[in-house]
């Protein structure tokens, strides 16, 4: 199964914080569109999870994307070993993305900060033929290694290696976002409030993109971030 772009996120809503509008930009652009979240966000202090795969759902048809699933890992206690990296890199010879995009690797939260790590070695380890895995059917797996991984920006106000102009999808990307009622503003939520239920953390999503949009002369933009030199075929190709 080809993929275009596989987004991994440590928990549901990170894809939407992080990427959600190059996703949504993709999708209206032809591009088979994937999320895949590690973890079911049990952990949280606001919601259920089963609140919490009804808010993905919706985030996920907002966005558009071709398919989503839940490694369902231990929130809070992601792992880059051995068991973690075999279940990642079997999602990646399934999917076979071109584009891989994943959890920053600095960020407050510990989780994004492993899962970042994890799939990003993933990724790498999945190209090695000698690893062997199957498919649910128990069909043996073909080697695969996806041509890009990049990080997106989370929490942290880190310096971008490239921007992706989401000036036409910011507010798609906002609706997504707020699909998760459960975990950001709601004025009639009772529930303790944490650093993202403000109405500050959601005015900051929304400005970082305008800001970023400002510093390459669109309306809004997402930033992100990579391992390795990339490179242009030639001039044309920046904005």
């Amino acid at each position: 199964m080809k993929t275009d772009i596989l987004a991994f996120g440590a928990h549901p809503d990170d894809v939407e914080l992080g990427c959600g509008g190059s996703l949504a930009k993709a999708v209206a652009k032809g591009k088979k569109v994937g999320i895949v979240d590690l973890t079911q966000g049990e952990m949280s202090t606001r919601g259920t999870t089963q609140l919490r795969a009804i808010e993905s759902k919706v985030a996920s048809d907002i966005l558009g994307v071709s398919f989503r699933e839940n490694l369902n890992f231990k929130d809070a206690f992601i792992v880059n070993d051995h068991k973690h990296q075999m279940e990642v890199i079997s999602v990646l010879r399934k999917y076979q993305p071109a584009v891989v995009l994943c959890n920053a690797n600095k960020d407050r939260h510990t989780d994004h900060v492993i899962a970042s790590d994890l799939v990003s070695q993933a990724c790498f380890l999945s190209g090695l033929k000698r690893i062997e895995t199957q498919d649910r059917e128990g069909n043996p797996q073909t080697a695969f290694r996806p041509q890009h991984v990049f990080h997106y920006i989370q929490w942290e106000e880190l310096t971008p290696d490239f921007v992706v102009n989401i000036s036409a999808y910011l507010e798609q990307k906002m609706n997504a976002i707020k699909a998760y009622e459960s975990q950001f503003y709601d004025q009639k939520n009772q529930e303790p409030q944490t650093p993202i239920s403000s109405p500050n953390f959601l005015e900051s999503v929304y400005s970082r993109a305008k800001n970023m949009g400002r510093l390459i002369y669109k309306d809004a933009a997402e930033g992100f971030t990579a391992d390795r030199l990339l490179g242009v075929e030639n001039f044309d190709s920046l904005l």
